[in-house]
């Protein structure tokens, strides 16, 4: 989609990473294989592909310092297949690569998308990231601050909204199964509750309801006001 636009470089994991949020490979060796090299042609941006064997946030790491010829005026993470609406931001690996890349002080975006099958149809979402990159790149984003973009399953869009997280938490989460061998195992599964299903400023009800969810996030989890009441500890 963005080939148009610039110079791509892709450094992506070589297989699912779903749930890795902002994992580093400490204790593994990392490899990376190059897939694909095109010059710059017929108005397309060149592009260069490679594949990590460590975590997105790896890939981040090892793209600016080991395979990204310069700077980047931008770093993206997707699209993935699945939302990362709410708090299952802090669990997603395409968050993680935008988290990565906001602390290397580059404007970084994460795109996902409710469509779940691997090869599934993202058409119907690129003109708003087209619009959304443009709006980036042309504006910036405030230090500290990344974009977390989330749109549903649909053939079209009602448009963009800005939205605020959503609160909420994941209910039933272990499906226990028995292995032929008799001993009891846990996939991880279960199904995400949102606290306040019908509050339309969140972005799990954009994403629910046709609208492509905008929502600002920031690195700093300081809690400002908790700060505050808690300086008489510190007397």
């Amino acid at each position: 989609m963005l080939r148009p636009m610039a110079d791509i470089v892709v450094v992506a994991p070589d297989s699912a990473r779903s749930g890795a949020s902002l994992s580093i490979s400490a204790h593994t060796p990392v490899r990376n294989k190059l897939i694909r090299k095109e010059e710059a042609h017929d108005g397309l941006g060149s592009l260069t592909v490679w594949a990590c064997s460590g975590t997105p946030d790896d890939c981040v790491k090892m793209a600016f310092e080991n395979l990204v010829p310069c700077r980047p005026d931008l770093v993206i993470g997707g699209i993935n297949h699945g939302d990362n609406c709410a708090v299952n931001a802090h669990y997603s690996g395409t968050v993680g690569i935008a988290i990565e890349g906001t602390i290397k002080s580059v404007p970084s975006i994460a795109f996902s998308s409710g469509r779940l099958a691997a090869d599934a149809d993202f058409s119907a979402m690129k003109p708003y990231i087209l619009q959304i990159v443009n709006h980036v790149l042309e504006n910036g984003l405030p230090y500290g601050t990344l974009l977390n973009v989330n749109a549903g399953d649909f053939d079209e869009f009602k448009g963009i909204r800005i939205c605020k997280m959503g609160l909420g938490e994941w209910k039933e989460e272990w499906q226990e199964s028995v292995h032929p061998h008799g001993w009891h195992y846990f996939w991880i599964a279960g199904y995400y509750a949102p606290n306040a299903p019908d509050d339309e400023e969140t972005d799990t009800w954009a994403f629910k309801n046709g609208y492509v969810a905008i929502t600002p996030l920031k690195l700093d989890l300081t809690d400002y006001d908790m700060l505050k009441s808690l300086k008489s500890l510190g007397k």
